[in-house]
């Protein structure tokens, strides 16, 4: 009956930082070995248990990221590496977890953006690293370990990609099978659900790879087989992406909006801009719209005080804004920044300053993961926009034709960081790698300086007609259109008004208008069709398809162009 079983408790070796948690795994693996036996027993109509326990695992109280592997189980002895480290975000360790992640990686490039599950992977790529006897079997010339690790799918996304694929890619090291995103808890009292993948490694290639992809994040996967896993869990070449401080195809720079750094004295509610204009009427031409990607989306009204071009003879007629002014002047000089002492200088101008004086398209930098399409739209000069929205100025129809289409946003799924689960949107990973179709549409400005600006849903000047350009366009106008239908938008330039529908209404994956969702379905058609792609199965194709252009183009660019990202335009500068 022993020749049934290869596998006994005492193969199996484990670190845990706490004593107790050790001892509860020790008896944890004892039972498992029992139902193991069970299993073996109705298989073969023949009772089996190892009882008395003689064998046992080797269960080690210590810290698994500064304690030497080798020293447990020497490389050589070990197949398999396996856990479910801690999910603790790179902003949120304590002292101690930040002084053991650097321990565990060493002096690897921008370790400091990587989440602490990230330094298990380091720690393994460097144990199978290590001299073995058992090396060949197609894994590689060290030796034939396997890992996999429950993580946070945080380090198969945005800039964290990049800090630790690019490490290990040249170490050798491939990824052999994947589940990609899904909502785990353990189902412990006040414990919230996370979203993780599992990705299983080793140095070096092996032929057959899994992808595990999940239609419903909480419900089960299906498996697909791949040529090849990159680090994004997409069927596509080995690749990260990098900061790149301009779009790698003709497309309109992007850019934040307007950094006031006034601790709040230049923003009001409509109610305190009200008080405050009953108080000095003098103001109340100095007050501009003011949105961040939360005011946009959910269509309510903030008000910015911009005093930066008051004349200083209104100013000083103007006690209550002088109050405000000083209040900035005193924030300012109390910061322990240099920079912003220096801000002190002229504290009725932002940081960064950037106003464009015709229509320009907001992109907010958070949005919820619920929704298919990021809400992405137009809005007037008259508006300010703040540093929580990306804005691009000299945005055609065309652009944001291609920005609100499916293919973008699959693109922003697979590779953009996350708040929380929620989309965290970046020109220098996401925006400006992004692989636009062949038609290349100059980046010029909808409307010429000056100019009178058009409503959200006017059209801008056309493409030659007949093009597929033309036919975005066209769809792009269309979305706008069964937009302004539901957001009742006001004469002065197309945010909702009394009783219209929001960006995030309309959004809602639960009550979108399936008028919207058709407007978006024929847009995504005309997208397709100028990549020259259709029929697409899944979004993991998508953006397979995505990564395959982007390698096609990033082949034919100079080393020079995906350099550092230069530092945010201040004081008015265009972006």
């Amino acid at each position: 009956m022993h020749s049934l079983i290869n596998l006994d408790v005492d193969q199996f070796y484990g670190i845990e930082i706490e004593e107790f948690p050790a001892q509860i795994a020790q008896v944890a693996m004892w039972l498992m070995d029992h139902q193991m036996n069970l299993r073996v027993s109705e298989e073969f109509g023949m009772y089996f248990a190892r009882i008395p326990l003689k064998a046992s695992a080797s269960i080690v109280c210590g810290n698994a990221l500064t304690l030497d592997w080798n020293e447990g189980v020497a490389a050589e002895k070990c197949s398999y590496v396996m856990g479910n480290p801690p999910f603790i975000g790179a902003k949120y360790m304590s002292d101690t977890q930040r002084a053991d992640a650097a321990h565990a990686f060493g002096n690897i490039n921008n370790a400091g953006l990587l989440d602490f599950v990230a330094a298990w992977y380091v720690k393994a790529a460097r144990y199978m690293k290590l001299p073995s006897p058992l090396a060949g079997e197609g894994l590689g010339e060290r030796g034939c370990i396997r890992a996999a690790f429950v993580s946070t799918n945080s380090i198969t996304q945005g800039e964290q990609a990049g800090a630790l694929w690019s490490w290990l890619l040249a170490q050798g090291i491939k990824i052999h099978f994947a589940h990609r995103t899904f909502s785990w808890n353990n189902e412990a009292r006040g414990n919230a659900a996370v979203h993780c993948v599992i990705v299983g490694f080793g140095l070096g290639d092996v032929a057959a790879k899994t992808l595990f992809e999940y239609d419903d994040i909480k419900g089960e996967p299906h498996a697909v087989r791949a040529a090849n896993i990159n680090p994004y869990l997409v069927d596509a070449p080995d690749m990260v992406l990098p900061r790149r401080s301009k779009p790698i195809c003709a497309a309109p720079e992007i850019g934040i909006g307007n950094k006031p750094i006034d601790g709040g004295q230049y923003l009001f509610t409509s109610d305190e801009k009200a008080a405050f204009v009953a108080k000095e009427p003098a103001a109340a031409p100095f007050f501009r719209r003011w949105i961040g990607a939360d005011e946009f989306i959910n269509g309510y009204e903030r008000w910015c005080l911009w005093l930066g071009d008051c004349p200083p003879e209104q100013l000083r007629a103007m006690p209550e804004a002088m109050k405000r002014v000083l209040a900035v002047k005193a924030l300012r000089l109390a910061s322990k920044s240099a920079p912003t002492q220096k801000l002190a200088e002229t504290p009725t101008r932002f940081h960064v300053e950037n106003m464009p004086t015709g229509p320009y398209l907001v992109l907010p930098e958070v949005s919820s993961e619920r929704r298919l399409f990021i809400p992405i739209g137009y809005e007037q000069p008259e508006t300010l926009a703040s540093n929580l929205v990306k804005i691009a100025p000299n945005a055609t129809l065309y652009h944001f034709g291609i920005l609100t289409s499916t293919m973008h946003n699959a693109w922003v799924r697979a590779v953009c960081g996350r708040l929380e689960s929620r989309y965290r949107y970046s020109a220098s990973i996401v925006y400006n790698n992004l692989p636009w179709p062949e038609i290349q549409i100059p980046p010029n400005p909808p409307f010429a300086k000056g100019g009178t600006a058009a409503p959200l849903n006017e059209a801008h000047p056309p493409l030659k007609k007949g093009g597929r350009g033309d036919l975005i366009e066209a769809a792009a106008q269309a979305v706008l259109d069964t937009r302004a239908l539901y957001m009742n938008p006001s004469p002065s330039g197309g945010r909702a008004g009394d009783g219209g529908a929001t960006l995030a209404d309309l959004y809602d994956p639960l009550s979108m208008p399936p008028a919207l969702l058709k407007a978006h379905q024929a847009l995504d058609k005309a997208v397709d069709a100028a990549y020259g792609k259709s029929g697409f199965k899944t979004e993991a194709e998508r953006v397979a398809f995505l990564f395959e252009r982007y390698q096609q183009l990033t082949s034919l660019l100079p080393a020079a162009s995906s350099g550092k990202t230069r530092k945010p335009r201040q004081r008015g500068e265009n972006t």
